[in-house]
């Protein structure tokens, strides 16, 4: 099977350790990419919804594109994947992801920016399917658990981004400051595409469904823990979600924070999330996948309660750096324990569900906002966290 990949992309061997080394780096700087301008998009959403004069439910609405779009590319991009490869697919979609976050500040209407938010939405959901399934493929090579590592730089990335954007807030408009973003990930990718090219997708080791043949045939117990552990990800992932759409605009507009500081929140929940999933594999390693998922939902849990009720900007955003430190890890293990139960579909039900959360999130948080009001929606991200820890440890066996 490697030679027949070889054969059909023209792509150097990956079967040596230093082509393995190359192409995680190369994997990584992807993800980072990912996070960056995710990032760069969300931290202007205040200025957005200013500017188009949307109410929260109508941004919830607007908002949904990104998820629409996410959701329907989903559906398709495993496919592609099959037939192009999951490296070429990762290219093609970081293009369209850096062109398309020019597009929401060009809108004047909610019904504008909805339309082009799917555009956003079906890039963002094509590289998230493409490059973790690639990811997939390095970890069965490896026999290591890194995914965090590869979930830690988008984590970086998204770092950065709302960084730059919090210092730039107030000096440039989101035309220039998302244009720009444009820019930087053209060139990124200008020089990271070649080099994922050039690398084919290691050959799954002894003994792990070969994709020539497709899945294993699952029983309906194995299903339903896939499901299962399908739902902590997206539980924890809807907590992301949330923070990266409306914890700008919960600092700025309860708590009257200027437009930098409100951007710093989304930037000390992407360094917590950075830091938790740096350290990731080595928890792994040393503790173990139950105690992780236990002791991170719970930290979560109330690392949200305090953010959401805080009194106080700074009390808030050290309630966004704990629920950073809780979630870190939740996804990607979810998705491994998937994966060890179900191989490459497993992996993918868990992520399709988890990237469905992220992002049906948002949205969600509109509508209860404007039910109760911002504080009181996101504490649903508690909620949520605390079931995913609940549900962690039953089924712990």
């Amino acid at each position: 099977m490697p030679t027949l990949n070889k054969l059909r992309s023209g792509s150097a061997d990956t079967t040596t350790p230093s082509a393995l080394r190359r192409l995680r780096v190369v994997l990584t700087v992807f993800f980072a990419l990912d996070g960056f301008i995710f990032a760069g998009w969300v931290v202007r959403i205040p200025a957005i919804k200013e500017q188009t004069g949307a109410s929260s439910s109508a941004l919830g609405l607007a908002l949904l594109g990104v998820s629409v779009g996410a959701v329907v590319t989903m559906v398709f991009t495993g496919r592609l994947c099959r037939r192009f490869g999951s490296h070429p697919v990762t290219v093609v979609c970081a293009v369209l992801l850096s062109l398309s976050v020019a597009l929401p500040p060009l809108t004047h209407s909610a019904m504008a920016l909805a339309a082009v938010l799917l555009v956003f939405g079906a890039a963002y959901g094509g590289i998230n399917v493409a490059f973790n399934s690639a990811a997939v493929d390095l970890v069965a090579a490896l026999r290591r658990p890194i995914m965090p590592s590869f979930h830690a730089a988008f984590s970086l990335g998204g770092m950065v981004g709302a960084g730059l954007g919090g210092l730039i807030a107030g000096s440039l408009s989101p035309t220039t400051h998302l244009l720009g973003l444009t820019l930087i990930g053209l060139l990124v990718t200008a020089v990271a595409g070649p080099a994922l090219l050039r690398l084919a997708p290691p050959a799954a080791p002894t003994g792990q469904p070969d994709k020539a043949t497709g899945p294993r045939r699952l029983d309906s117990r194995t299903r339903r823990l896939v499901l299962i552990f399908g739902f902590i990800a997206l539980c924890t992932a809807f907590g992301e979600g949330a923070l990266a759409d409306w914890g700008a605009l919960h600092l700025e507009q309860d708590l009257n924070a200027h437009p930098g500081l409100a951007a710093a929140g989304y930037s000390a929940f992407a360094l917590a999330m950075t830091l938790g999933r740096l350290s990731g594999t080595t928890l792994l390693e040393r503790l173990g996948q139950t105690p992780i998922i236990v002791a991170g939902g719970a930290t979560a849990a109330a690392g949200m309660l305090l953010g959401a009720l805080a009194p106080t900007v700074w009390l808030a955003l050290a309630g966004f750096l704990v629920t950073g430190l809780g979630l870190a890890n939740l996804f990607p293990v979810a998705v491994e324990r998937a994966g060890a139960l179900a191989g490459p579909s497993g992996v993918a039900t868990a992520s399709t569900l988890g990237y469905g959360g992220m992002l049906l999130g948002p949205p969600a948080i509109g509508f209860m906002a404007d039910w109760f009001t911002l504080p009181v929606a996101l504490t649903s991200v508690a909620v949520l966290a605390g079931v995913a820890g609940v549900i962690g440890y039953a089924t712990r066996r």
